[in-house]
């Protein structure tokens, strides 16, 4: 498994992260086989969040086995100070640990939702007490939609985040407004030596509205290997990202380990080639509004 160094955190993790999302609504035992499969194949990176339905129970019967292996974030969805201290501490409980690597800010895709976290009693203050506290290490923001990108960049520009989770895919960044704005955000992660990880990697695009939905993940992935081992080739071959969070269902797992452990095989033509023919590939927000 390919090993990229976190920034300023110095931690080498895996490639693809283990996106515990996919552990929401599934029972312990399936947990636990792709919790173990993770392990045999190098992923030393979990991230998972207090919003990720049983996410965190079921990653706590192993914390005492692979705590000292693994490198785990989780986040938390709270915008007010006292409401993201109460979920920190519930969500280390949920873990059965004392401290985690990373906390990040969930979902802070709009400049709203931004101000929200950094105002006056702000979440940002729960999660700096939470660093003073030691119970994590490093602070994170994430989020969502087409604005993600420029609302991270303005992030770094009011808080040194160590790490950001923000989208990327090849449909994605073939939207004008949003390379513009992935490319700045890219260029001051550089500049700040931040973690830039990634997720949407193998988004399709949404669901349609009479579709069987036959996987877990709130919008349609690709679940042929040809194309994955594409969108994983896309995203892992972008200058400046160290790694990008696994699809939300344990059936793509293995495709997308897969994917990463055979990173290399396809040449970019080949890349642009097989995602530039692929039917109805939309961004998995929908269509933009504005992107100023």
């Amino acid at each position: 498994m390919e090993k990229r160094r976190l920034g300023k955190l110095g931690f080498m993790s895996s490639g693809v992260m283990f996106g515990a999302a996919s552990l929401g609504n599934v029972t312990q035992e399936e947990a636990d086989e792709s919790i173990q499969f993770a392990i045999d194949h190098g992923v030393n990176h979990f991230d998972t969040a207090a919003s990720y339905g049983d996410a965190e129970l079921r990653m706590g019967p192993w914390m005492e086995k692979i705590r000292n292996q693994i490198f785990l974030a989780t986040k938390t969805g709270q915008r007010t100070r006292d409401e993201a201290k109460r979920e920190i501490h519930k969500s280390l409980e949920r873990l059965q640990v004392d401290s985690v690597d990373l906390i990040q800010l969930h979902a802070v895709g709009s400049m709203e939702e931004l101000d929200k976290c950094t105002a006056s009693g702000g979440a940002l203050e729960a999660l700096l007490e939470a660093r003073d506290e030691g119970i994590v290490k490093w602070i994170g923001i994430t989020g969502h939609g087409h604005l993600a990108p420029a609302t991270h960049l303005e992030a770094l520009r009011r808080f040194p985040f160590d790490a950001v989770l923000t989208p990327l895919n090849y449909r994605l960044y073939g939207m004008p407004e949003y390379k513009r704005d992935f490319d700045q955000l890219r260029a001051e992660t550089k500049k700040q030596d931040v973690a830039l990880r990634v997720i949407k990697a193998i988004a399709k695009g949404p669901w349609g509205e009479n579709q069987e939905r036959n996987y877990a993940t709130w919008y349609e992935p690709f679940d042929q290997q040809k194309i994955i081992d594409a969108c994983v080739h896309y995203v892992l071959n972008t200058d400046g990202v160290s790694s990008f969070a696994s699809a939300g269902d344990v059936h793509l797992f293995p495709k997308i380990v897969d994917a990463v452990n055979r990173y290399g095989y396809m040449t970019d033509e080949e890349v642009t080639a097989v995602l530039s023919n692929v039917p109805e590939y939309k961004s998995p927000f929908g269509a933009p509004t504005s992107i100023a």
